[in-house]
């Protein structure tokens, strides 16, 4: 009998972990490393919201909270879709969950069932692909390219539908091109689903605080597509609070309450000092975190600039999140220092390697020609990163 599942053993490692962990052992052997591969705010969560936790604790928040999350957290969630989305939800429809990777996995294991196929424009968050499939679904690729910048057109939607389809997953602003679909875009595309009833759309918000163009947009707000879309979001990227692990739903109420029953069996409620802290985190005004948004818009022009600079990199102008994701098929086939660059994984091992730059194939995320540059780090870092891989590829 063998050991491991099959499940396990077809599952892939998460690239994003996986090289920063290659970082971590490189740095431990002594090696300067700059990280700009981790999704991660270099920000500390606002003190205004630290300060919530530690008053939880003196309040003695101990005890299991409830599976779907305490109803004032639950309540600051409904503030907060009406408030930034234009979106109405009731109390059934609302789940807390350990993170927002935690709300994709519970979606995937209560809609999908074997062969059910998922349309992932790309490119995707690295997660999205095996999270699927560990939920007997298939993974269904729709290719984008940076002359669209990355975004998914209403003609290749409605090409890639087939009668397997039951659901279409994306975010927005997007992991890891930083694309922001407007509303318009938006609206083009439910034009397309709304011919198709039974596809479901799962919306990734994660970054929508963090948009440096016209604003944030959610295609649940278009009245004929709200009973089809589950939004997901949470307070990682716009609050600095990645290690709290919260994210949340809003979704048809049916949905909602198979997530409750799912989570119910797997972690339960999420941690009841985290709760308490991001319902002030949510009840706060989002400009109390504008001061993040402002510095990451500072990064990414510096980031750009510089990389203009640097032969073979073809960047476009990304309108949110904290990354670029430049084409740098120019150098496949080339030798530099020795070494042959066949694809994006090659090429980003060598950077690492030769310009001690951790950065992301951009194979995890379904566009074998790019690699994601993380600009979650100081200005400082990012000038001296860029120099060197200006260096090991000239």
């Amino acid at each position: 009998m063998q050991l491991l599942s099959e499940r396990i053993l077809n599952m892939a490692t998460s690239a994003t972990l996986a090289m920063a962990a290659k970082a971590r052992e490189l740095r431990g052997e002594g090696k300067d490393i700059i990280g700009l591969s981790l999704g991660e705010p270099d920000f500390n969560t606002p003190d205004f919201i630290k300060e919530a936790a530690i008053q939880a604790v003196n309040d003695n928040y101990n005890s299991y909270s409830p599976v779907d999350g305490y109803v004032e957290l639950k309540e600051a969630v409904i503030t907060k879709f009406k408030r930034d989305n234009n979106l109405t939800y009731t109390l059934p429809q609302i789940v807390v969950s350990t993170g927002a990777k935690q709300c994709l996995a519970n979606i995937a294991a209560v809609m999908l069932n074997d062969g059910d196929e998922v349309l992932l424009p790309c490119p995707y968050w690295v997660s999205y692909s095996d999270i699927v499939k560990l939920n007997g679904g298939v993974p269904v690729e729709v290719a984008t390219s940076i002359d669209t910048d990355f975004k998914m057109t209403p003609a290749q939607l409605e090409a890639a539908i087939t009668p397997k389809t039951k659901m279409m997953w994306f975010s927005s602003p997007c992991n890891p091109s930083g694309s922001v679909y407007s509303r318009e875009e938006l609206r083009a595309l439910a034009d397309v689903l709304v011919k198709h009833p039974n596809i479901y759309v799962v919306s990734d918000e994660i970054y929508e605080h963090i948009n440096y163009g016209s604003g944030h947009a959610s295609i649940a707000e278009f009245d004929d597509m709200y009973n089809n879309t589950i939004t997901v979001n949470g307070v990682s990227k716009a609050f600095a609070m990645t290690g709290w692990r919260i994210g949340f739903i809003g979704a048809p109420e049916k949905i909602a309450r198979a997530c409750n029953k799912m989570q119910g069996q797997i972690t339960s409620g999420a941690n009841c000092i985290a709760q308490r802290a991001v319902i002030t985190a949510l009840n706060a005004d989002p400009s109390a975190v504008k001061y993040m948004i402002d510095e990451f818009k500072v990064r990414r022009d510096l980031v750009l600039d510089l990389l203009n600079d640097v032969t073979g990199f073809n960047s476009n102008t990304p309108e949110g999140a904290f990354y670029v994701f430049p084409d740098v098929s120019y150098y496949f086939g080339k030798t530099l220092r020795g070494k042959t660059i066949n694809n994006a994984t090659d090429f980003s091992l060598y950077l690492l390697e030769e310009a001690l730059v951790a950065t992301v194939t951009g194979d995890a995320f379904g566009n074998p020609n790019c690699i994601r540059i993380s600009y979650a780090a100081s200005q400082e870092q990012i000038i001296e990163a860029i120099k060197r891989i200006k260096e090991v590829v000239s």
